[in-house]
């Protein structure tokens, strides 16, 4: 059947349809009441859920239910309030594909980039050592989002997020080309590869909850790990091997932030800058998504601060009158 998309939802719509649960959690309100708190998505947007009656078991992360309900908005932020729920079943034939956030480009695509990039390196020192390091984390590469929660926290969001920073850091190199390119680009493709350790992810890109090797260690100490065995296998020594680790330890940024060194050459620090650019830029339109031009968004708490939609369209109003 045909359902109104979540991203075109506003206050006051009535909606039934079937929407992948991506957050569920029983909680207790003020009242002692129970209540379930869902985040539920369809591929265009997610929203923020409420089930008051709280006797229900609350559905399976990464399941589809079929819901019915209406939105509201709670301290300026758009919620559904669920009337009724139940699992989606065979019968329903629901297409998977319109349900789950996805990148906006294919995961074969993003993998082409990304070998095109290695078969570029000159240093066969770092080719080989990423070469290897990305052999190593196979078809989660295909799949496996970049966050639980924060960015790129979609299908294929580690690709994205990779091939994203590759791109700036192409741009930004064409500035500074007196920084080492390998160096910069084996950074940005590595980087983040040991996130498919440290989250617990579905083949459709919906994340239960951190593995216990990424509560007790965390993606940076894996990736430090995974290097020097990469290294080990590919018969790579010396500074290539040290530098590599020393920018997964340092891209972060700060300490409070889980990197115990601050970036300590060119190269590192362009790392940091990049993760940083391309992780909040893509917070940022996820959360503009949800609003129209001319509105602010609720707080963003990864941002510490609400966003403006500016009113694009003027611009291209004015350009058309001047013309």
């Amino acid at each position: 059947m045909e359902q109104q998309s979540v991203s075109t939802l506003t206050k006051d719509n009535r909606f039934e349809g079937f929407l992948l649960v991506c957050m569920s959690e029983q909680r207790v309100g003020g009242n002692g009441a129970k209540y379930l708190d869902l985040i539920l998505a369809d591929k265009t947007a997610e929203i923020n859920a409420k089930v008051w009656d709280g006797n229900m078991p609350p559905p399976p992360v990464g399941t589809v239910i079929k819901v019915r309900g209406a939105t509201l908005e709670y301290n300026g932020r758009l919620q559904l309030r669920v009337e009724k729920f139940r699992p989606a079943a065979p019968a329903d034939e629901v297409d998977i594909a319109a349900l789950t956030l996805s990148a906006p480009e294919s995961s074969a695509d993003m993998l082409a980039e990304i070998d095109a990039c290695l078969l570029e390196m000159k240093s066969e020192s770092l080719r080989k050592l990423t070469q290897e390091l990305v052999s190593r984390f196979g078809e989660k590469l295909e799949y496996y989002p970049a966050a639980q929660r924060i960015h790129h926290a979609e299908r294929s969001g580690l690709l994205h997020h990779i091939t994203g920073m590759l791109r700036a850091a192409k741009a930004v190199l064409a500035v500074y080309p007196w920084l080492n390119r390998d160096l910069v680009l084996a950074g940005v493709i590595v980087h983040d590869l040991c996130k498919t350790e440290e989250l617990d992810s579905d083949a459709m890109g919906v994340v239960r909850d951190y593995t216990t090797s990424g509560l007790l260690l965390g993606h940076l100490a894996l990736g430090i790990a995974r290097i020097a065995q990469a290294a080990d296998a590919a018969g790579v020594s010396g500074e290539p091997v040290i530098l590599l680790q020393h920018m997964m330890l340092s891209h972060h940024g700060e300490e409070a932030y889980g990197s115990p060194r601050k970036p300590m050459f060119p190269e590192a620090e362009l790392l940091h800058w990049l993760d940083l650019l391309d992780a909040r830029m893509n917070e940022m339109q996820t959360a503009l998504r949800k609003v129209g031009s001319g509105v602010f968004s609720e707080k963003i708490w990864s941002l510490e601060r609400r966003l403006y939609h500016p009113r694009y369209e003027e611009f291209s109003e004015l350009t058309c009158e001047k013309g």
